[in-house]
């Protein structure tokens, strides 16, 4: 009875596997990865290479074992990274991968039969047209990496850049994302950072020197000016007792004797609070101590001539 059972089975395995080899579908699905999307061909018209459906599958087979192969590999390099570095190796590594993506394309390309060489020829100036319009992205990307390397900036730091001013949030390869004042999102191309002056506030430090100027009207009583501006930068509670505030006597102005009253500050980044409490403090300490403020003057003279043309004459005093 096993005997038979055995039988059958063997029976119905071969069976089986006729109707796979006569089946009209797997005909069609060995048609279909056979088919040709494109051929390649010389000057004379001779086919020189072909790209069937088989082909794409391949490749995408490559592709997706190369992604996991490079998750693998981060996995292993970042283990025992510190955080910061950490960050870092993240932005290299997203620019690397897609190098090895291509070079992966490439070698797939051509091991399935297409000719590479061809392939660039024949899209030429598609290739021109592309690189035109990506020659910004290249040069973001390599910004970025300069940006990382050289370590000039920092998430975290204050930057100012083309009179922008805005704290780093996240340094990514192609942009660097600030936040301003204002909590406004800054997007900056890093190619800019080459191109233009950067100012970093914080690199030294989180403390930074800032500074308020007022001017005073002529013959004023300057150790007065001096002593008032010391007390208004010292009654606001963010700046720092040590090192102490000073007073700097600029300049005779044009109209009035300048001065600045520098302090120290450990946010910079919203250093405009304190400016206002210190410009308060010095307007009513100059009005209870009788300092005026001059601001510019002109006197306007009309002149009339025998012929009755008006001409306007304008002097400056203080």
């Amino acid at each position: 009875m096993q005997e038979n059972v055995g039988n059958k089975i063997g029976e119905t395995v071969e069976d089986f596997s006729d109707v796979i080899t006569e089946s009209t579908i797997w005909e069609k699905l060995i048609e279909f990865l056979n088919y040709k999307l494109f051929s390649f061909t010389d000057d004379k018209g001779i086919e020189t290479g072909f790209f069937k459906i088989k082909y794409i599958l391949l490749i995408l087979i490559v592709l997706i074992l190369t992604t996991y192969i490079l998750r693998w590999a981060k996995k292993l390099l970042t283990r025992n990274m510190p955080d910061t570095d950490r960050v870092k190796f993240t932005t290299v590594f997203s620019f690397v991968r897609w190098l090895i993506y291509a070079i992966v394309f490439l070698v797939a390309i051509d091991s399935v039969g297409i000719d590479v060489t061809a392939v660039f020829a024949a899209s030429a100036a598609l290739l021109i047209g592309i690189g035109l319009a990506l020659q910004t992205l290249f040069q973001d990307i390599i910004s970025g990496v300069f940006i990382l390397v050289d370590q000039s900036v920092h998430v975290g730091d204050i930057i100012e850049l083309e009179g922008k001013v805005g704290r780093v949030e996240e340094i990514k390869l192609r942009t660097t994302r600030a936040v301003t004042i204002d909590n406004k999102v800054l997007v900056i191309p890093n190619h800019l950072y080459l191109t233009n002056s950067l100012y970093n506030w914080t690199q030294n430090g989180s403390s930074t020197r800032e500074s308020v100027d007022v001017g005073v009207a002529y013959g004023s009583d300057v150790e007065l000016v001096k002593k008032l501006l010391l007390e208004a930068a010292k009654s606001s509670k963010l700046v720092f007792e040590n090192p102490a505030p000073v007073v700097i006597f600029r300049d005779f102005g044009e109209s009035s004797l300048d001065f600045r009253v520098a302090f120290t500050l450990g946010d910079s980044f919203n250093a405009r609070f304190p400016k206002s409490d210190i410009r308060f403090a010095i307007d009513r300490l100059f009005r209870e101590n009788n300092i005026s403020i001059p601001f510019p003057q002109r006197d306007v003279h009309v002149i009339q001539k025998e012929d009755q043309n008006i001409q306007f004459k304008v002097n400056s005093k203080q």
